[in-house]
């Protein structure tokens, strides 16, 4: 009896072994290749009115991204990355700065900015009526007549 319920043991252990875990997983993944995408890309903003003064330009062989980007600080230097890119070395970047920091050893109010052209009205904040008096067109009538009752 003892190796019957060996042998069965033994048995279903062998086969719980056999049977992959998945059995709709693949057991060898397909390989994913995609061809090298070169790119290349370029922006800026300088507007006088707000003081934005930003840009980046940025070139990709598919490899190695090189690039670099400026900022216009709110102390009045100007910041530029040059950056490259890689799978091997990572992200390297050398920053640089233009111009020398200043803080105001006063301060005064705020610096506004007054519109440019002309100013803003407002719509008027009202509901427009329609021009006609809408009425129903439908005029429901009962669909049961109660009979007399005699009794």
């Amino acid at each position: 009896m003892v190796t019957k319920v060996a042998l069965v043991v033994l048995v279903v252990s062998g086969a719980a072994l056999a049977v992959p875990a998945d059995p709709y997983r693949p057991v060898h993944p397909p390989a994913y290749h995609q061809d090298l995408m070169p790119y290349q890309f370029e922006y800026g903003v300088k507007d006088e009115y707000s003081g934005n003064d930003y840009s980046q330009n940025e070139v990709s062989d598919g490899k190695a991204v090189t690039g670099s980007y400026t900022v216009q600080l709110p102390d009045g230097r100007k910041q530029t990355v040059n950056y490259v890119a890689d799978h091997y070395n990572g992200y390297q970047a050398e920053v640089s700065y233009y111009g020398e920091a200043q803080y105001p050893h006063e301060y005064g109010p705020p610096v506004t900015f007054k519109p440019q052209h002309g100013s803003y009205q407002p719509k008027p904040s009202y509901q427009p009526r329609p021009s006609y008096q809408p009425r129903p067109s439908y005029q429901p009538k009962p669909s049961y007549q109660p009979r007399p009752s005699y009794h």
